[in-house]
């Protein structure tokens, strides 16, 4: 089929025949596929009606440049290629299958005396593939059926007849318990084989009828043959057929091949039950939910998900019912929306199993949110906060024995880290080891900046620490006029109490308790954030000090060997050239014969490159 191209101008020009249309962007991407029983009349629909149009139609319409075309026989015919091109290059503004799945088959190899086994990898000439199946529970049921009933071998032996004429191959364990027959060994032949082969295909098809038919002709052959024992053996196989299909009976078994869909929606998505029907049996279900792009009807998402299942899942029913109506007809399939009979409680167990997958998805999709709100009202109330804590910030001093010291300030936003709104702190105005101070400098050094900014004030305030610090965050919060607008507490680490400000009692949270926890992360990642953050200044203070001291050498000039060079020990091994494209020749020289590990000789390379003799 040869595609056609137009430009977005000359849309009236397109034939009055069926086919598919694809959308083409500025930038030649494929951003929609359609079908159409005339193509004419279907893409001029687009240009020419701009009222009843949703937003995401038209802002579809003004990224086309071009417009290709593809004519076919019938209506059927393009909807067939539409879905394959939709599967297969995905465009942004068509219906996608949400199941990114990759569903099990049942291989049957093409080798002598085939095996049997599941596998999710489709190779082109490893033999028959058999599915897919829309659980690996159904293929099991299936897998373990088929071996009950039938003798086939599970080795993995080559049993070309060269190698069985060798006798290369010994009976195994499954031959002595009467799960194979020792072909390898040539004691059961290929033709025989074959036999029980041909019947469990049946089943893999989901004809059941077959194999029944087949055991039950053994049963009695056996049995006027006087030989009951053989007779017994087929009836249990029988049996285990009528069991297996007695699992799945859900309607009359005068239902051979059926296809049955139920659609439910809401103003997103769409969510559609697909039923596999044979011989009165329920042989497959799946559900699967549609992102609506355009504003769809439930008939056109019915029809995209009846196109896709049938074809995902190989399906060549020529019956197919469903609780709404389709507009389109299509030659050679009967579809329907029975109101009588067994059909219509195949298709009302249809929809119960679509509004059971929606109300499932949506429950699913809030399970997170609820969770977290759960959390929040949790600590809301253990802290008898009157607002729930959407917004908490926490604080963490850090030094040791008085050097360097910093803080930290973390935010979380409805229970989560909101790391771009976390601050790191230099103490300016103490010195030495004092926390309660430092506590007291960075809490209002925090509040005064959010005022001056004119940002929201937090729902809770926490300090890492006892009552000392607590008091010292509640002074800077007096100080700058919001005590009482912010509800504050420090936890303390040792007992995890929560304090509360001029209340001498602690308060003690269940330990096991989700608010208490919530309270512990924040706390702790406080803590870390000020930590990493004290070790980066130290390092760079120490590395900065070694530099400093030498004669001519200051903090600039020291940052920038830190920049660049990221240890002292690097500067150590650089030779004065390398130091030089950093700092200049002069300042090299100095830093070179200053920071050279004792007793360590300039070679005669490094001399003469300084002009030192």
């Amino acid at each position: 089929m040869q595609a056609s191209s137009y430009l977005v101008e000359d849309h009236h020009s397109l034939p009055d025949l069926p086919g598919v249309y694809k959308y083409f962007n500025a930038e030649n991407e494929l951003i929609y596929v359609g079908k159409a029983k005339s193509l004419k009349k279907r893409v001029a629909s687009y240009f020419v009606k701009t009222l009843g149009i949703n937003y995401k139609t038209k802002r579809m319409v003004k990224e086309i440049r071009k417009i290709e075309i593809t004519i076919v026989d019938t209506e059927f015919d393009a909807l067939l290629l539409e879905n394959n091109l939709i599967k297969k290059i995905q465009p942004k503004y068509n219906i996608m299958l949400k199941d990114d799945k990759t569903y099990p088959y049942l291989l049957l190899t093409n080798e002598p005396f085939p095996r049997l086994f599941p596998t999710r990898r489709m190779i082109t000439g490893r033999g028959t593939y058999f599915g897919p199946f829309a659980s690996v529970k159904g293929m099991n049921n299936v897998l373990e059926l088929i071996r009950s009933i039938f003798t086939i071998r599970t080795c993995r032996l080559d049993l070309s007849p060269p190698k069985i004429k060798e006798k290369k191959y010994k009976v195994c364990l499954e031959y002595h318990i009467g799960n194979c027959l020792g072909p390898c060994e040539g004691l059961q032949n290929e033709q025989d084989y074959y036999k029980e082969i041909e019947q469990a295909k049946h089943i893999l098809k989901g004809n059941l009828g077959v194999p029944k038919i087949h055991f039950k002709k053994k049963m009695q052959e056996a049995a006027e043959s006087l030989a009951f024992e053989r007779a017994h053996y087929f009836k249990n196989k029988l049996e285990l057929l009528e069991k297996y299909q007695a699992k799945s009976m859900v309607a009359n078994p005068a239902i051979h091949d059926l296809d049955v869909f139920g659609i439910e929606s809401d103003e997103k998505s769409a969510y559609v039950n697909f039923l596999k029907i044979k011989n009165g049996a329920v042989i497959l279900t799946k559900t699967v939910e549609l992102k609506k792009k355009l504003d769809e009807t439930e008939g056109e998402l019915l029809l995209t998900a009846i196109i896709r299942l049938r074809d995902q899942f190989n399906s060549e029913s020529l019956e197919i019912i469903a609780n709404i109506p389709l507009e389109e007809e299509f030659e050679g399939l009967n579809f329907a929306v029975p109101k009588i009979g067994d059909k219509k409680k195949l298709v009302e167990l249809s929809l119960k199993n679509a509004k059971y997958y929606k109300k499932e998805k949506l429950l699913a999709s809030g399970e997170v949110q609820d969770k977290k709100n759960r959390v929040l009202r949790q600590l809301q109330s253990d802290l008898s906060l009157k607002e729930l804590p959407i917004h908490i910030e926490c604080f963490d001093n850090s030094n040791i024995q008085g050097t360097n010291p910093v803080a930290s300030m973390v935010c979380f936003i409805n229970g989560k880290p909101a790391n771009k709104e976390y601050r790191h702190f230099h103490i300016k105005t103490v010195t030495g080891a004092n926390d309660f101070a430092s506590m007291k400098e960075i809490v209002g050094r925090r509040y005064e900046r959010i005022l001056e900014e004119a940002k929201p004030l937090p729902n809770l305030i926490v300090v890492d620490g006892g009552k000392g610090q607590l008091s010292s965050a509640v002074e800077a919060l007096k100080e700058i006029g919001i005590y009482g607008q912010v509800p504050i507490i420090g936890i303390a680490k040792r007992l995890e109490e929560i304090y509360f400000p001029d209340d001498n009692y602690p308060l003690h949270i269940d330990k096991k308790s989700e608010s208490l926890r919530l309270i512990q992360k924040i706390r702790d990642e406080a803590h870390r954030f000020a930590i990493t953050f004290h070790r980066q200044v130290r390092s760079k203070n120490a590395f900065n000090t070694k530099l400093t001291d030498i004669e001519g050498i200051g903090e600039n000039t020291a940052n920038k060997l830190l920049k660049h060079f990221r240890s002292f020990k690097k500067i150590q091994e650089a030779n004065i050239d390398a130091l030089a494209e950093v700092v200049g020749k002069d300042k090299a020289e100095k830093v070179y014969l200053a920071v050279r590990p004792e007793g360590d000789q300039i070679d005669e390379r490094e001399s003469s490159s300084t002009g030192d003799q």
